[in-house]
């Protein structure tokens, strides 16, 4: 008896299960704005034993962790465009921060909305076009503000003259207000995506007035390579980016910003400090601002989950939570993003979905921002466009397993030759083991860059010795051959891909005089 009633219960519950995928998955994607993996305890780093992130976490320890996910042009506007389109940024026309994506690019939005999904984009949009593909959007313009920020919501003027709406409030508690109203109020007949992106924790760091003292009492650990020797680097990199320390006196540091009335919150006094103590301070001010504009983004998240599991919605719901890049938070004495070095290459990405997604899972498998829309699409049991250059990993989040055929390598390029923080042009890829970069230092036709040309020049690096990339092995006997493979596949990546040098003859002059 006690048999046949257990029978009868797998049955029932297959059944329930069956019932369950038959029906189509919710969509919640939550994307932040420069949160780094180092900044998630999730994932483990020296920050995790004084900083936690409860929420992300849970949704490691109910779904699966990536280990190896990386954006392909590391600043904000081109890659939101790469996640939106599964293109690289010279496919798709958004090179730069100043690149305005067509309205008629392809787009993950548009597609499940016309697959049936009512489909909402809330919070950070900075791509320059209006939102499309969203039955209802409420953004906050450009970067946005903090404290009181301003919105521009679906059906009103937009553009870079609109005023739209101010708000008194925190973004970061405003926006997931507008989710979960938007949540309570859609139409219940039809499957939902939303569209959730954080202006958190992008700079200058202003945090929640609730947050303020967070950490106050607290020392920051350091990164080992906060103290770089970077006798190391080619003559290509070693001079150039933004720092904590003033070891670049002629480059923009944490140091100045910490200390003048451009930082937001209260200053640091440096009267009668050594170079060492500046750039102590500076790195625990930078780290616990950031940190403290991380929590506000991690109690929302809370918030959201919650109101799944309240409603009944968290079985049938695919939820992801990701960053548009990484961040260097000290990392090879560096703040911002932008280079191909792992801080900034690397992006968090985490999903969630009981009974298809195995809880506190994990994948080493190489994925890129460009494989997004795709796996949101493939979730969605919806056709996947052969315009998107990236392929779903929607396999992989359900089984642990590559897809066959899956990517060996990912490919990388910044087009933004010395803009804001100083970081040369370049391109590289990332194997399992190496990377190997190529930085050029030429602005081309890049809308934003400044035209002026930099040492070219090899870096590679072997991430299995290397973990840290602080020892470029580029020109070393041993590592000839590596070199050799790496630049076929390099090619390989750059012909898949399109993207062709033919338009720019001084790029062809330089490659050919640095590739041997």
């Amino acid at each position: 008896m006690a048999k046949k009633q257990l029978l009868l219960a797998i049955v029932a519950l297959t059944s329930l299960a069956l019932s369950a995928h038959s029906k189509p998955l919710n969509i919640v994607y939550i994307m932040s704005d420069d949160h780094a993996t180092n900044a998630i305890s999730a994932y483990g780093s020296h920050l995790t034993s004084v900083f936690k992130t409860p929420n992300i976490d849970r949704l490691a320890a109910e779904g699966m962790r990536m280990d190896r996910t990386y954006c392909v042009n590391a600043i904000c506007t081109p890659s939101r465009a790469s996640i939106l389109t599964g293109q690289y940024g010279h496919i798709n026309g958004v090179k730069t921060l100043a690149d305005a994506i067509p309205p008629d690019a392809v787009n993950v939005a548009a597609l499940l909305q016309a697959g049936g999904y009512e489909t909402a984009l809330i919070g950070k949009w900075h791509l320059k076009t209006e939102p499309s593909g969203f039955d209802y959007w409420k953004v906050g313009p450009g970067q946005g503000k903090y404290h009181n920020p301003t919105f521009i919501e679906i059906g009103t003027s937009y553009g870079p003259r609109a005023q739209g709406e101010t708000v008194e409030g925190y973004y970061t508690d405003l926006i997931t207000d507008y989710a979960l109203e938007w949540l309570q109020n859609r139409p219940s007949d039809k499957p939902f995506a939303l569209f959730l992106h954080h202006k958190a924790p992008h700079g200058k760091w202003e945090p929640a007035e609730r947050h303020l003292e967070f950490l106050e009492d607290v020392e920051i650990p350091e990164p080992e390579t906060l103290w770089e020797d970077f006798s190391h680097r080619s003559p290509a990199s070693r001079n150039f980016g933004t720092s904590i320390s003033h070891r670049m006196p002629d480059r923009r540091n944490m140091i100045d910003d910490v200390t003048s009335d451009r930082w937001p919150t209260e200053q640091v006094d440096m009267t009668g400090m050594t170079e060492t103590e500046k750039t102590k301070a500076a790195y625990q001010k930078y780290l616990k601002d950031y940190l403290r504009c991380v929590k506000a983004v991690d109690e929302n998240i809370g918030r959201v989950l919650d109101y799944l599991d309240e409603t009944g919605l968290t079985e049938n719901t695919l939820v992801v939570y990701t960053s548009d890049q990484g961040m260097f938070l000290g990392e090879h004495d560096y703040f911002d993003k932008r280079w191909i070095f792992e801080e900034a290459f690397r992006m968090p990405f985490i999903a969630r979905l009981p009974g298809r997604i195995a809880a506190g899972s994990s994948t080493n498998s190489l994925c890129a921002n460009i494989d997004f829309a795709p796996t949101l699409l493939d979730a969605a049991d919806l056709p996947i466009p052969n315009t998107m250059q990236g392929k779903s990993f929607f396999s992989t989040l359900e089984t642990r397993q590559q897809p066959a055929e899956w990517r060996e390598s990912v490919y990388y390029r910044y087009w933004m030759h010395l803009n804001a923080h100083y970081i040369p042009a370049h391109f590289g890829v990332r194997t399992d083991r190496y990377k190997l970069i190529f930085f050029y230092g030429l602005a081309l036709d890049s809308t934003g860059t400044i035209d002026k040309q930099t040492p070219a020049d090899w870096e590679l690096y072997d991430l299995q010795e290397d973990p840290q990339e602080v020892n470029n092995v580029y020109g070393e006997p041993e590592y000839l051959d590596i070199s050799q493979m790496l630049k076929t596949e390099l090619q390989r990546l750059q012909e898949k891909y399109k993207d062709s040098h033919d338009a720019y003859p001084d790029l062809q002059k330089v490659i050919a005089e640095h590739w041997k």
